[in-house]
């Protein structure tokens, strides 16, 4: 098919790390394009989804992000997926993979699966969870692309 890209480059955060308002930058449902603005320091926002939060934010430890890395190949076996790079940070994911399937539904299934094996390994209270709602999911076309997102994935592993 002519309209499957070459990768999806999926990225999703812990529970609670990046609220909007955030000093650090975030985006929205309705400002998530390509050369969208990036929302800046806003304490309302931030102070509004802070306490909103029933639980803390979740901090991956260095268990955690080396746990991550290694069941993102196995969950895209599972999902029929081609997992081409992941890496885990304190308080997100980046996978690299390809799949005829639609990159949302990818995303959502990956969340689903990794936080349940982070799970039966760490148990969280009743209602918990270790993502964040969302995240993004950017089509891969080009070659150049491709291999940057490569590079910048790979160089974020917490395992070599």
């Amino acid at each position: 098919m002519d309209d499957v890209p070459l990768a999806y480059h999926i990225t999703f955060g812990t529970y609670g790390t990046r609220l909007h308002g955030d000093p650090r930058g975030t985006i929205d449902r309705s400002m998530n394009r390509p050369g969208d603005p990036i929302v800046g320091a806003d304490p309302a926002p931030w102070l509004r989804e802070s306490r909103a939060m029933r639980f803390p934010p979740v901090v991956l430890t260095p268990d955690q992000r080396r746990f991550v890395e290694a069941a993102v190949p196995e969950v895209c076996t599972k999902g029929g997926w081609t997992h081409l790079a992941s890496s885990a940070g304190e308080d997100h994911a980046h996978v690299l993979l390809s799949t005829a399937a639609h990159g949302a539904a990818v995303r959502r299934w990956l969340k689903r699966w990794l936080g349940e094996r982070l799970s039966a390994r760490w148990p969280l209270s009743d209602g918990q969870t270790w993502w964040a709602e969302g995240g993004s999911v950017k089509w891969v076309w080009k070659a150049d692309y491709f291999d940057n997102v490569y590079e910048y994935i790979r160089a974020q592993r917490a395992t070599p």
